[in-house]
């Protein structure tokens, strides 16, 4: 029993003995190990951005980076709107046969080019048949009617016919000759061809073939659309804009349309309508231009100068404002490439921003596709 007692309390010791051991160590070990490294900062954080990037003018071409000069403007002096492309009245051309029959021939597809006077097809018909043969019999009657006419005045000049002889072949002569004017003006009105039995489906203006239901070997009513020509070189802009904004435009205000490709083309107001679309109830401005590659049902964005003023700054695309870092930036052209502008943006509307610190009048920044160049400059970024 007393040995039993003996033992307890010196298992007790080496047991506080092991425990201070233990902190002793642990405070060694906490005063010798080296502190972990505080949490590095994200490299994109602790790296800023270039603030220029190099571009060679070949890649400006395979890219197709367009530039743009700033230019002073404001919002509130112009008015934005959606549009289209039409042809003019006088830049498109609806092709019909001038006579029932059966198509027999077709020389030109859809998207050829035409020239003015230029036949599209042959229609063979009996009613251009019937036109030929008057116009033949008018010529036939005519010719008789001028022949008897140079017999009888000779005779009238020899006294051999009284002068009421001639006077009458005269007047057989000279409405034998309006007949056969008449018939070749129905021959020349109805296209009939040099065959004499078709007519011939031709266009009045120079342009490219839009539309061509024509199909060969069908038979055709007079006057069944069978061709549409029109002139991209001859077309007019038509815009939308609200009643308000409307009364703000005079015809001869400047405007810029931008096409779905960037391209920005100058433009003139022509016209504004003094009605209102009864479906959209908004006012149109007929754009007149002058140039350019647009093309017939294009949809295009307009910036059209209006009389008022606001806030003054300077209007660029807004495909032309990145965000980089969190700031708005443009890229404004170097002798070797582009350096990075950051950019206060007042105004986004119609596709347009209005900047109005950060630029200065003439600078020359990217506007198409100018993404491209952020592109170069993350991946610049994360290369370092």
């Amino acid at each position: 029993m007393a040995t039993r007692n003996a033992a307890g309390p010196r298992t007790l010791m080496l047991g506080v003995a092991a425990v201070a051991l233990l902190g002793a160590g642990f405070g060694v070990a906490k005063l010798t190990t080296k502190a972990p490294p505080a949490a590095e900062a994200p490299a994109a954080a602790a790296k800023a951005a270039p603030s220029t990037v190099k571009v060679d003018q070949s890649y400006l071409k395979a890219s197709n980076i367009s530039l743009q000069t700033v230019t002073a403007g404001d919002f509130g002096g112009q008015v934005q709107g959606s549009g289209s492309v039409v042809a003019t009245p006088g830049g498109e051309a609806v092709l019909t046969a001038h006579a029932a029959g059966a198509v027999v021939r077709i020389f030109k597809r859809l998207g050829e080019p035409v020239r003015a006077g230029e036949t599209l097809a042959l229609v063979e018909s009996r009613d251009a048949a019937l036109i030929a043969g008057q116009r033949g019999a008018a010529d036939a009657r005519a010719a008789l009617a001028a022949s008897n006419l140079a017999r009888e005045k000779r005779l009238f000049e020899q006294g051999v016919t009284p002068r009421q002889d001639y006077e009458t072949a005269k007047a057989v002569a000279d409405a034998a000759r309006a007949e056969a004017a008449g018939a070749r003006a129905a021959a020349g009105a109805s296209r009939v061809a040099a065959d004499g039995r078709s007519v011939a489906v031709v266009s009045p203006i120079s342009g490219k073939v839009t539309a061509a239901p024509a199909t060969l070997g069908a038979f055709v009513q007079s006057e069944s659309e069978l061709f549409r020509v029109a002139d991209g070189r001859d077309v007019q802009i038509e815009v939308a804009v609200s009643p308000q904004d409307a009364a703000r435009i005079l015809p001869g205000a400047s405007a810029t349309v931008r096409n779905a490709a960037g391209a920005t083309i100058t433009a003139t107001v022509r016209s504004v309508t003094p009605t209102l679309n009864p479906q959209t109830r908004s006012a149109t401005v007929v754009l007149s231009v002058s140039g350019g590659s647009l093309v017939p049902g294009e949809a295009v964005q307009a910036t059209i100068t209006a009389r008022g003023s606001g806030q003054p700054g300077f209007i660029l695309p807004e495909e032309a404002v990145q965000s980089l870092e969190g700031r708005d930036v443009v890229f404004v052209r170097t002798a070797t490439g582009f350096a990075v502008r950051p950019v206060v943006v007042s105004t986004r509307s119609g596709g347009q921003a209005l900047i109005v610190s950060g630029l200065k009048a003439g600078d020359s920044v990217a506007a198409r596709n100018a993404f491209l160049l952020k592109a170069e400059i993350v991946k610049g970024a994360d290369a370092e």
